[in-house]
């Protein structure tokens, strides 16, 4: 009978073995493994829906994650580390020893961590159109993921978007290719990059894979948009959506996550000729594609055939959640499909060496376990400041009329929902899975960004609803709730009684209005805007609110540009023949 190394002699040959290639190690483990083994790397579990902590030993579970709002019960810095470790512990107590991997959707910023730096999303950074700036968000956000022992973010998304009614909007850079391409890369550089002050890596996981953002209206759910189905033939496939992707490969993206849309009436989830024939065979792709949460669900069929049907077609590892189907029902049925030869031992053995490789790669194997030196990194001032000049170069001025910069000796009137209101301002995928409002983490508001920056001889006054006092200048700041994915499918863009009703007040009262728009997407502006003296798209700033203030002030001379289209009826998206403003349009001061 062939004999067993224990995890202790497997590490020990490595390192007795220092030349020895990842490639064998991986051979080597492979190897020792027994099929139940390979069926808990091949599954990911939200920690929150673990029966039992022994389960990670007991079924050698490869992954853990946490999803939006899945944060240990007290937030607190030390706490993720502590939960880390913990879990971790467990893995390296199993028979051979096999680290977990843990992801987290740290999608702008490490957003699940209360205290952390909550950056621009996506839209925010397309409208920098600079890739050092993406580089360096991008940097900051894996060097606080490092910090708490996690080592694989869920980022970037490389949609292109192009319906705005689409509720991930925000999460795509631009709704043209190429740009989404330039940055998609920066920021696959940006995670993946060896960081100074504390060695330990972090892996990105380009998303989702594909035609996410390309869905036709009405086929998504509730008949709308997200996860319906996009109707793009391979060729055009190939000269739109695939270069961005086959960018983030050559830049050595080491997971890419599959999309719950249909290309064609397919699911990705289930697609062969995606999964395996175009993105592993011809794109050259050697990471490991892992599902969303719970995506294989939504294939045809029942959970069993769906398991097949997914594995076969090049699933790796599946977020089983443990919230839709139970993960020990997944693993049963997977270990079921791999006896009865449904699924061949060659594609088990194939998504495995993908996952051990992708977890030696990121220094796993040497280094599971997190201290506690790296947490001054989150929130760090330095981190910070890379906000504040991502926010600064994101906010697109629209129209200017003398209102802006704003000149000396005014008294400026800060109104509106959006004004003092954390929460608004970061957007979804902050602290909770759809955000939320007010002060749910740490950060400046845009008032007090205001406040605290006014040059002397300006006063800043906050008067909600600009029906109170009177100044030279309002600055009315409006816009959407947060909303997270399907949840922010909307059939009408257009802007709240609420909000136009404050623009209303301070007009009334004869002062230069200045609006400020918080938006993860274009909206209907057009039947307004001739009211406002000026208008500028702040878009999803994050927890550096002061950075929209260099602006207004004329600190910051601005230099945001549209990466989407504004038409009329924002509801016609990115390609609507009538445009409000074009692609690339903003104004600067000079």
């Amino acid at each position: 009978m062939k004999k067993i190394l224990s995890s202790l002699t497997i590490l020990a040959l490595f390192s007795c073995q220092p030349d020895i290639s990842i490639d064998q190690k991986v051979d080597d483990i492979i190897k020792q493994m027994t099929i139940a083994e390979k069926v808990g790397q091949m599954t990911q579990i939200d920690h929150r829906f673990l029966d039992d902590h022994a389960d990670i030993k007991d079924y050698a579970i490869g992954s853990l994650l946490s999803g939006g709002g899945s944060h240990p019960e007290e937030n607190t810095h030390k706490a993720w580390v502590d939960l880390y470790n913990g879990y971790q512990e467990k893995a390296l107590a199993s028979r051979l020893g096999i680290p977990l991997i843990y992801g987290i959707d740290a999608v702008h910023g490490h957003n699940n961590v209360k205290g952390a730096t909550i950056f621009p999303h996506n839209i925010g950074l397309g409208a920098t159109g600079n890739p050092e700036i993406v580089r360096s968000v991008s940097e900051a956000t894996a060097s606080e993921v490092a910090a708490t022992g996690i080592n694989w973010t869920f980022a970037p998304c490389i949609a292109t978007p192009q319906d705005y009614r689409w509720g991930r909007t925000y999460e795509g850079f631009s709704s043209d290719p190429k740009l989404v391409l330039e940055l998609g890369v920066a920021a696959v550089e940006g995670y993946q990059s060896s960081i100074k002050k504390n060695p330990r890596k972090v892996i990105a996981c380009a998303k989702h894979f594909i035609g996410d953002g390309n869905t036709t209206f009405g086929t998504g759910l509730n008949n709308l948009v997200d996860r319906g189905n996009t109707k793009l033939t391979k060729e055009t496939l190939k000269e739109t959506l695939i270069p961005a992707y086959q960018a983030a490969v050559d830049a050595g993206v080491e997971t890419v996550m599959a999309s719950y849309n249909s290309w064609n009436g397919v699911k990705c989830h289930g697609s062969k000729e995606l999964l395996t024939d175009i993105l592993k065979d011809e794109m050259g792709f050697e990471g490991f594609v892992i599902s969303d949460w719970a995506g294989i669900d939504e294939i045809p069929g029942d959970y069993k055939s769906d398991i097949v049907t997914s594995v076969n077609a090049g699933m790796d590892m599946v977020m089983v959640s443990g919230e839709a189907e139970p993960y020990k029902k997944f693993m049963a049925l997977l270990t079921e499909a791999i006896e009865e030869e449904l699924i061949p031992m060659s594609r088990i053995d194939d998504a495995v060496s993908r996952i051990l490789k992708v977890k030696f790669r990121a220094g796993l194997f040497e280094n599971p376990l997190m201290d506690y030196d790296y947490l001054t990194e989150i929130g760090s001032d330095e981190n910070r400041e890379i906000g504040r000049d991502a926010v600064r170069q994101s906010v697109v001025l629209l129209k200017n009329e003398s209102a802006l910069p704003i000149s000396k000796a005014a008294r400026v009137i800060v109104a509106g929902r959006g004004a003092d209101n954390l929460g608004m301002q970061c957007g979804g995928w902050t602290i909770e899975w759809q955000g939320g409002q007010g002060d749910i983490t740490e950060g400046t508001t845009l008032l007090e960004g205001l406040i605290e920056n006014a040059p002397e001889g300006i006063e800043v006054v906050s008067d909600p609803l600009a029906n109170s006092v009177k100044g030279d200048i309002a600055i009315v700041v409006i816009g959407e709730d947060p909303y997270t994915e399907f949840f922010g499918d909307r059939d009408s863009l257009n802007i709240d009684e609420e909000d136009l009703q404050v623009i209303e007040n301070a007009k009334a009262q004869g002062m230069k209005v200045v609006v400020l728009l918080i938006s993860g997407r274009p909206m209907n502006i057009a039947p307004h805007i001739q009211n406002w003296d000026a208008f500028a798209a702040i878009w999803l700033p994050g927890s550096e609110g002061a950075g929209v203030s260099d602006v207004l002030f004329g600190n910051f001379n601005p230099t945001g540009r549209l990466s989407f289209p504004w038409p009329v009826k924002a509801e016609e998206g990115a390609k609507s023949e009538s445009l409000l403003y074009n692609l690339g349009a903003g104004l600067s001061y000079e």
